[in-house]
């Protein structure tokens, strides 16, 4: 078979492929579970996510990739392998590879990654930036001189850029997003229950009730923690204005991030993005109400892009159609 193009959205929570012609083929957790005795690969994907916080002593469940780049070198690199072999099968030809960063990378953290997909099997690695492929994905012309504004909540990462020209011309990262609302959710329920809850939990907490705005009606869940005092599982109910509290903290962060990228944007793309708003992309968007607490502090209507999740790895997939032109380019410089 004739190594095919592939786009990843290679997330710290999921991993998402796209096949040239074929569409998003691929979505599974970026999860890996190793053996500690022999440092064999046990589980990856959704098999290992059901590992996490239920493995013995030998055995770990772990996320290779942390805060939007790679923590564990061999993991991911055994990972990718996984996921590209599911993804295409045996190649004739080895495929080439785009795969989305966060927009402030270190030279180090690039090599990683295109090191990584070198060594798993890519023929050609090419990297984009994470909100450049999200406007893409988003449906966005972002060839045009006129700014567009996207912020793209990822599970490790939020990255904002106003994109102009098809480059970003004012960008950030932060290391606040999906993750760290579970680990605030995590904290906030320990300080004031006196219980413990897994990270899978409090995920679970923010998906089925949790918000950043406040909610007509206020809703509950029943988890289950162990007791800090008595060290047995307990059940308490949670509701959705203590989640709430819990996360009023991380999402003012982006909130302040998304006012600072605005205070540094030229005055003509500030006015684009006045009339046009400001498009929200990758899951840690789709929080109740993060789209009306930004649109109540910055005053610039909001609007969360269609399919978010996917976004990113729409807009990689989309981007395998300038690879050849990028290869003519490399080859006459």
């Amino acid at each position: 078979m004739f190594g095919q193009d592939i786009g990843i959205d290679l997330g710290t929570a999921t991993v998402i492929a796209y096949v040239k012609g074929k569409g998003i083929v691929l979505r599974e957790p970026s999860v890996v579970a190793v053996n500690n005795i022999s440092g064999e690969v046990v589980a990856i994907g959704h098999e290992a996510r059901r590992m996490l916080g239920r493995t013995p002593g030998n055995i770990v469940a772990t996320r290779p990739l942390r805060d939007g780049v790679i923590s564990d070198y061999t993991v991911t690199e055994k990972m990718l392998k996984y996921f590209i072999n599911k993804v295409g099968g045996k190649f004739l030809f080895s495929p080439r590879i785009m795969i989305c960063i966060p927009s402030i990378v270190t030279e180090v953290e690039k090599k990683a990654v295109i090191d990584a997909a070198s060594n798993a099997g890519a023929r050609k690695v090419y990297l984009i930036e994470e909100p450049i492929a999200a406007a893409i994905g988003a449906g966005i012309d972002i060839s045009k001189p006129c700014g567009n504004m996207i912020v793209d909540i990822g599970g490790g990462t939020t990255d904002i850029a106003v994109i102009s020209l098809g480059g970003s011309v004012v960008s950030t990262s932060i290391k606040v997003a999906g993750d760290k609302f579970d680990e605030y959710i995590v904290k906030y329920v320990k300080k004031k229950h006196n219980v413990i809850i897994g990270e899978r939990t409090a995920e679970e907490l923010k998906v089925g009730i949790g918000c950043v705005y406040p909610k007509i009606q206020d809703m509950e869940m029943d988890v289950r923690g162990r007791d800090l005092s008595s060290g047995l599982p307990k059940t308490i109910t949670i509701y959705s204005s203590e989640i709430m509290e819990a996360l009023e903290e991380p999402a003012m962060m982006i909130v302040d991030s998304v006012h600072s990228v605005l205070e540094r944007t030229p005055p003509e793309l500030a006015a684009d993005i006045s009339d046009k708003g400001i498009y929200m992309t990758g899951g840690g968007c789709l929080i109740d109400g993060l789209d009306k607490l930004l649109q109540e502090k910055t005053g610039i209507n909001v609007m969360i892009a269609e399919d978010a999740i996917s976004c990113v790895a729409i807009g990689t997939g989309k981007a395998l159609d300038s690879l050849d032109i990028m290869d003519r380019v490399s080859r006459k410089g």
